[in-house]
């Protein structure tokens, strides 16, 4: 029997499908991931279940969809989190050796640590743990440094006010080794080389927190991308006509209320500052796995959790299906599979069974994801229908159902009009045309197969279709 490939498998937060191969101030953002890019399965057009980290994040390790595990908000204290096997445990049980680094947003019960014994595990709070031995005083969100911006949150038929990471941007101000990331991902270098020694194979995961708010960048990355000189998109700051009037109540519109475009500038030059920190960091993993000559026997995941507005639609952060938020980038280097670019939509669901399909494992039945192993040896990936949910932040409030079919988006908020957005023609969501007769029988079809799906898997929201205006 074939070795089974070792796996690395790397997440950013908050980063932007389109950071890849963008050019800012003259520069590329994500040098590293650009050239990973063109030796991998490349898929533009990738999207995460939920624009939000921790139900995105179980998602991903779980290849359930959030309805089906019961994760559907930032469920720290994991209350609703179910007996739901994730790819750390199936690696394990198959005789893989695993380690992490970084941050762990993955709720199942009983918990990650508690269902695998990893052989290393270094995460934020040993980082503040390491800080607080030097005497480096680090608290970024305390309210008097201005890096939180009250909003009003729904919770239920309530609203109650709620503090979320601001747009403010400042210097990192203490020396860039002891920055969260860098030493992460020191901390996952140092465990890469020790795993490379070992005959066994073996899957390493390593959660970047960059380029997530609050926006504190080390200086050599705060001064790569001047904010004079970067390209906004031409919907920032602009609110599009005919948007639904739940979407200025939104947490991601409050949070921009008020931002001048200026401002935007130099949130844009912090947010690409951290992107660049981020993909140095990857490169320098990836290099050191090429340096030792394993690059052939160990695949490699990139994605992110979900991205940011970043001002676009006058909004800030996640928290709405709209393409900054709900794209996300996606890389997949297989051995034996050949690099290509792919545009057909993909869900962040199809990596796990991909992933086992790939390591020679059974991929179980039941799974709300496929396997794009065969396709991807074949050069041709099938178009298939992809969903994605947002239920709230803290708790249950705001409720949005997305689904993607080839060029068309279609979302449904329970409390007001749909959207219908073509993805080809109007790449800034910019045109509802929920309300076009010439796409009627369009959105028809796809409110029926978003009410289909999201109730098949277990969803309790109202899908009465609502006239579209």
């Amino acid at each position: 029997m074939p070795r089974r490939p070792n796996l690395i498998f790397i997440t950013t937060d908050h980063q932007r499908a389109d950071s890849l191969f963008m050019v800012q101030a003259g520069r590329e953002v994500t040098p590293n991931l650009n050239r990973l890019a063109r030796a991998s399965c490349h898929f533009t057009h990738a999207y995460t279940t939920s624009p939000l980290c921790v139900p995105a994040r179980t998602a991903l390790a779980t290849g359930l969809y959030p309805t089906r595990t019961g994760v559907l908000l930032n469920d720290w204290d994991g209350r609703t989190a179910g007996d739901f096997k994730p790819l750390h445990q199936t690696l394990a049980e198959a005789g893989y050796v695993l380690a992490h680094a970084g941050k762990n947003h993955i709720r199942v019960r009983p918990a990650l640590r508690e269902r695998v014994s990893f052989f290393d595990w270094a995460d934020e709070s040993e980082h503040r743990t390491h800080l607080e031995k030097l005497g480096v005083v680090n608290n970024p969100a305390a309210d008097g440094l201005g890096f939180r911006r009250e909003v009003v949150e729904r919770r239920g038929d309530v609203a109650v006010p709620a503090r979320f990471s601001s747009v403010r941007t400042a210097v990192w101000p203490h020396a860039e080794e002891l920055f969260l990331d860098t030493w992460i991902c020191g901390r996952a270098g140092a465990m890469l080389r020790r795993l490379m020694s070992g005959s066994t194979p073996f899957a390493l995961f390593v959660n970047i927190w960059a380029p997530h708010p609050p926006l504190r960048v080390p200086q050599r990355f705060l001064e790569m991308f001047p904010p004079r000189e970067i390209a906004l998109p031409a919907d920032v700051g602009l609110v599009p006509p005919g948007e639904p009037a739940n979407r200025r109540r939104g947490i991601p519109a409050q949070l921009a209320a008020g931002v001048t475009l200026e401002q935007w500038r130099e949130v844009w030059s912090a947010h690409l500052g951290l992107t660049t920190l981020a993909d140095e960091l990857v490169g320098s993993l990836w290099d050191i796995v090429e340096r030792a000559g394993r690059a052939g026997e160990t695949a490699l995941v990139f994605t992110t959790d979900h991205g940011d507005h970043l001002g676009q639609r006058v909004m800030y952060q996640k928290m709405e299906l709209y393409e900054p938020a709900l794209r996300v980038a996606l890389l997949l280097s297989i051995p034996g599979v050949s690099p290509q670019r792919y545009e057909t939509p993909v869900s962040h669901l199809d990596v796990l069974p991909t992933l086992l399909d790939a390591c020679g494992l059974e991929v179980p039945g039941g799974l709300d994801g496929y396997s794009l192993l065969s396709a991807l040896r074949a050069g041709a990936v099938p178009e298939r229908l992809v969903f994605a949910q947002y239920s709230g932040s803290s708790e249950i409030g705001d409720i949005r159902r997305g689904i993607i079919r080839g060029r068309f988006k279609y979302v449904h908020d329970p409390d007001d009009i749909p959207e219908l957005y073509d993805l080809v023609a109007d790449p800034l969501e910019q045109v509802n045309r929920a309300a076009d007769p010439a796409l009627a029988d369009l959105r028809r079809d796809l409110h029926t197969d978003l009410a289909a799906w999201h109730t098949a898997r277990g969803d309790r929201v109202d899908y009465t279709p609502r006239r579209p205006v």
